[in-house]
């Protein structure tokens, strides 16, 4: 029988930490990319950022979603720290709407009220339309059943009888420092394996309301899920660059100056906060209701309370974690390393997407400075400078491979989600996008292996030779940078139109070259080897122009021609 129990429980908080996972996903599918649109346009003071970090928990219910999602930003350069700073502290007061949501579930029954919201929410999953209006509903729907099963299970467990539980907590003296910080411990240690403050709340409100817990050792719980929660978004930002750690990093020490402080002041704290709903948390005989609401709003004072005073020391908190984590001195980038792809947790598509947009963009630079390195090898005239530089241009074709093949084992992870379909089409896109890069980079290692083969040969180019290279490299590299500005400009803003004409206009040279060419060598100008060399570049270069418009086409969404 105990086992059974036991395994309800388990089950229960299962489905709980499934129901909020599905309605967090869901909501942030609706929304979509407005997600960082609204991160990025309503974070330009502290408090706007406050607010934003809070009302985007509120709807998505999950703070370490929020968080990573922050973390996320500030990896691909879209958020500022201190306005991730901002957002974060938000974000630990929009959770406190979960523990509320869970003292409902814990005071009232409410399995009764979830069967025509299951019903509902499987009539919707199967429309294209409404389906993650039908996810979000599937979400609420188990939430509250596992509340109620929960609930139901603590009943059932009979914990306030349990001669063994009851001595077990009761040997903890409720009036010691030394009690509360254990249980602090406690609840740290539980949330950062767990990976669930939500679960871990629920667990304590189990305790509390069954009467085995003293309330002062369940708000110590509490206390120290506040810091737990916090190793989500620091495990996340591990493989992140350094400005992405230190938000993390942030968010738990914004949470351990928070929990400082209250233990200073920890039992009139706790005894203002309970007051609130008249209870006295040095009382044995409470009301269900009761001590779960004191827990909850144990919770929204204490994240108020600590965001309201530390929102203030943004700059100091800002400059104590760039102590802590310094930058490191920048190198130029000869090894492959992607920047913004992390191997992080919790993610969503749109993040993930981020992500890759961000990694397909400083390809598209590394692309644009590969084929520098190219312009600069048809001017170089010493050997042993023009060695190193084709060594170079190896070296980064090599790079040009492996992030082709990196960002498409991604993009291919991220495509095995559950993905609304205007996120289909931008991986689609994108993985277009690297394949084109991609012979971008081949393009320009093979104008460097003509380029090496001419100077191996006793031949050189003509003067009108190197002028008309010089005049059709000065197109093509007018087409790199109108791909980079296409590229790093919004979609809507940004017109196919200047990458088209450039193309036209490297057609156009390439043709009437090719016919000069055959008229030169016909009248003995200069030799066919010599010949074939210079329209081997004059004819690469143009296929580079084409991969470039097949890239700004893969951008802006539009189809191959």
């Amino acid at each position: 029988m105990t086992t059974i129990i036991a395994f309800q429980l388990l089950g229960s908080l299962a489905l709980l930490i499934f129901g909020m996972k599905i309605m967090s996903e869901a909501l942030q599918k609706m929304a979509g990319p407005q997600l960082r649109h609204i991160l990025s346009a309503m974070t330009t003071n502290r408090l706007s950022g406050m607010f934003t970090g809070m009302l985007l928990t509120v709807a998505v219910q999950s703070s370490s979603a929020t968080t990573v999602m922050t973390v996320s930003f500030v990896n691909a350069g879209l958020l500022a720290l201190s306005q991730a700073i901002s957002v974060i502290m938000g974000a630990n007061i929009g959770t406190t709407l979960t523990a509320w949501i869970m003292s409902a579930g814990f005071s009232f029954n409410i399995t009764d009220f979830v069967w025509p919201v299951f019903f509902i929410g499987i009539l919707l999953i199967y429309s294209k339309r409404y389906r993650y209006i039908g996810d979000f509903l599937y979400g609420v729907a188990f939430m509250f059943f596992s509340l109620g099963m929960m609930s139901q299970t603590g009943k059932t467990m009979d914990l306030g009888h349990n001669q063994a539980l009851i001595e077990f907590f009761s040997s903890f003296d409720t009036s010691s420092y030394s009690s509360i910080l254990i249980f602090l411990l406690i609840g740290t240690v539980l949330t950062c394996i767990v990976q669930s403050s939500a679960a871990v709340m629920a667990i304590t409100m189990v305790l509390c309301t069954s009467g085995v817990l003293p309330v002062y050792l369940g708000i110590a719980l509490v206390m120290g899920e506040n810091i737990g929660t916090t190793m989500t978004a620091n495990l996340a930002a591990l493989t992140a660059n350094t400005q992405a750690r230190r938000a993390a990093l942030a968010h738990l020490t914004f949470n351990i100056i928070g929990v400082i402080w209250v233990l200073l002041v920890f039992y009139p704290f706790v005894d203002i906060a309970c007051s609130f709903v008249g209870l006295d948390p040095s009382s044995s005989s409470q009301t269900v209701a009761k001590v779960s609401f004191a827990l909850a709003t144990f919770h929204t004072a204490f994240n108020i309370t600590n965001t309201s005073l530390l929102i203030w020391f943004i700059p100091q908190i800002e400059r104590l974690v760039c102590r802590i984590l310094p930058e490191k001195p920048k190198k130029e980038e000869e090894a492959f390393r992607l920047r913004y792809i992390q191997a992080g947790i919790m993610k969503t598509p749109e993040i993930s997407v981020l992500e890759a947009q961000k990694e397909t963009t400083l390809f598209a630079e590394r692309m644009n400075r590969m084929f520098g390195m190219v312009q600069d090898l048809t001017k170089e005239t010493d050997k042993e400078k023009f060695k190193a530089l084709f060594e170079r241009i190896k070296k980064y074709e090599d790079i040009s491979d492996n992030m082709e093949i990196e960002i498409g084992k991604y993009l291919e992870h991220v495509s095995d989600a559950h993905l609304s379909d205007d996120t289909k089409g931008k991986i689609r896109n994108m993985m277009r996008e690297i394949s084109e890069l991609e012979s971008i980079g081949d393009a320009c290692y093979n104008l460097a292996r003509i380029l090496l083969r001419k100077s191996e040969s006793a031949d050189d180019f003509t003067p009108e030779q190197n002028a008309a290279i010089e005049k059709m490299m000065r197109l093509t590299d007018n087409a790199m940078k109108q791909m980079l500005e296409t590229i790093c400009g919004r979609r809507e803003e940004v017109s196919i139109a200047p990458t088209r004409d450039i193309e036209q206009k490297i057609n156009d040279l390439r043709d009437e070259l090719k016919l000069q060419n055959t008229t030169d060598v016909n009248s003995r100008k200069y030799g066919f080897a010599i010949g074939t060399m210079f329209i081997d570049v004059i004819s690469e270069c143009e296929k580079l122009g084409d991969y470039v418009v097949n890239v700004v086409e893969a951008r802006l969404g539009k189809d191959a021609q």
